[in-house]
């Protein structure tokens, strides 16, 4: 296997392992961090749409895990 496959192999366990997550923000992150694996591998294999699709996601899964932090904290509030 090459590198290039293992980068692209730890990109799919990465996602594949956000399905186990319970809590919505560790979800996103754990997806976001997927993305951005995704990200390198696009680049790796000079796949723009890999890239650009996985930019994409990265944005809104870390976008999307701050508005459920902020929830969160505002319904902990008393």
């Amino acid at each position: 296997m090459s590198g290039i496959d293992a980068v692209g192999w730890l990109a799919t366990v990465l996602f594949a392992a956000s399905y186990f997550c319970r809590e919505p923000r560790r979800l996103r992150l754990v997806q976001a961090a997927a993305a951005v694996v995704w990200i390198a591998y696009g680049v790796a294999m000079q796949a723009a749409p890999v890239i650009a699709a996985n930019v994409v996601v990265a944005g809104l899964a870390l976008w999307s895990s701050r508005g459920s932090a902020r929830a969160a904290a505002e319904t902990a509030e008393p």
